[in-house]
């Protein structure tokens, strides 16, 4: 772990340089570029090379896709507790994204026509759910659970296999159970690829959503305009504000939470007491001897930055600056902090407020922008699967009053055909 102090000499340029640029390496960019050459030429076959290639299951195309009799044997493999689990998850997060949903409108402009705006569910949608050290079936819940609430009708799930072509049965019952209609054991770029461009196998989707390695945010950048893409969410990040009479124990189970996510989890801590500090410290140590995954806290905790600032104002600032994931404020009024954060991807007030409580059960999402992405864009949302289209209705009085006005501009820009298809309208009246 790493210590800065706001009276070391350089802590403004040290704290700035901490910020990160989401920008990925020539060699993923030139590797992914290959990925969706080969996969948008050659279909299945290079999607089945490349799964082959990075680690996955030797299969035809007639096995990339999980079958219903699969589904129906994970979804019957689920023990009581599980089934429970699953089912207040994906309650909370369909709750959640309904009241999120954007709804039609209308009203009449200052000339009498009338305006407004739809909202529909995109058509088909591409989710990715990574594989790798764990089964994220959090992340199947928290992509395909807003999916089915916003009423999409097709819902595509990628996640990579096992090298003896297995899902996880209860990532798979979560997908089902949240409405995905079609589900295939392929990841990596090349999944990316595969729907965005579309295999023989896998027909193309509209949006794709999830988030991945660095490969699949890559691809996800690589293919965007031929579909959109919600975010492009990297390693997971926790930054912890604390004052002096947080739980040292809480704070550092935070810290430690995050971190196994992998080597590329981003841990810091701001606090205005050295004291709360140290004894994180010795809390990480403690700890870090219980956990079951002690190789993957290794790497993210030994990059871990612990910071003493000088007042809460300053810790507030730099949190700004960083844009994290996840914000815990472990503070005595958590509320008048969270009103001055206004770039965190999700905010969590108290510190009896654990992050992992928004990982798997709370209900907004914990697809999060990450990168310091947070300063413009938002964490994934319900309406984000949503098509807007506007609306517009005129009639021949609100017509004629918006005439004198269309003209003006059609003055201004040269635009005369502009005027005339307004003018030749209102002359039957």
């Amino acid at each position: 772990m790493r210590l800065l102090n706001y009276k070391d000499r350089g802590f403004a340029r040290t704290v700035a340089d901490l910020n990160r640029q989401a920008e990925p390496s020539t060699e993923v960019r030139e590797t992914v570029s290959g990925i969706i050459t080969e996969v948008r030429a050659k279909g299945d076959a290079a999607l089945l090379d490349y799964t082959v290639k990075f680690g996955g299951p030797r299969m035809t195309a007639a096995k990339i896709r999980v079958t219903a009799a699969e589904i129906k044997k994970a979804r019957a493999s689920l023990s009581p507790e599980v089934k429970k689990a699953l089912a207040a998850s994906i309650a909370n997060v369909t709750a959640f994204a309904k009241k999120s949903l954007r709804k039609n409108w209308s009203m009449k402009n200052a000339q009498g026509a009338l305006v407004g705006e739809r909202f529909d569910p995109l058509p088909r949608v591409g989710l990715y759910i990574p594989g790798g050290t764990a089964p994220l079936v959090s992340s199947a819940i928290m992509t395909c659970g807003f999916a089915k609430a916003a009423g999409v009708p097709e819902i595509i799930a990628v996640t990579p296999a096992a090298a003896n072509g297995t899902v996880a049965p209860a990532l798979i019952a979560a997908l089902d159970l949240c409405g995905a209609t079609e589900i295939y054991r392929v990841g990596g770029a090349q999944a990316i690829a595969a729907l965005a461009y579309g295999t023989k196998t896998i027909r193309p989707v509209t949006k794709i959503f999830g988030p991945g390695n660095a490969y699949v945010v890559e691809a996800k950048r690589q293919v965007f305009g031929r579909v959109g893409v919600d975010l492009l969410p990297g390693p997971s990040e926790v930054l912890v504000i604390a004052d002096s009479k947080a739980n040292p124990t809480w704070v550092a189970s935070d810290l430690l939470a995050q971190s196994e996510h992998g080597k590329g989890s981003v841990v810091v801590l701001l606090s205005d007491s050295d004291k709360l500090i140290a004894s994180v410290q010795s809390e990480v140590t403690r700890q870090w001897k219980l956990s079951s995954r002690p190789e993957h806290l290794a790497t993210a905790m030994a990059n871990a930055v612990l910071i003493c600032v000088r007042d809460m104002a300053q810790a507030v600032e730099i949190a700004n600056g960083f844009s994290a994931e996840h914000v815990a404020l472990a503070v005595r009024k958590p509320e008048a902090v969270a009103s001055k954060l206004n770039s965190a991807g999700a905010i969590f007030l108290g510190d009896i407020s654990p992050v992992a409580a928004g990982d798997f059960l709370a209900g907004p999402s914990h697809e999060l922008p990450t990168g310091g992405a947070g300063k413009a864009f938002a964490g994934l949302t319900a309406e984000q699967f949503q098509r807007r289209t506007s609306i517009v209705r005129y009639d021949a009085s609100s017509l004629k009053k918006s005439l004198p006005i269309i003209e003006t501009f059609c003055k201004i820009e040269g635009l005369d055909a502009h005027g005339r298809s307004v003018s030749l309208r209102l002359a039957k009246y």
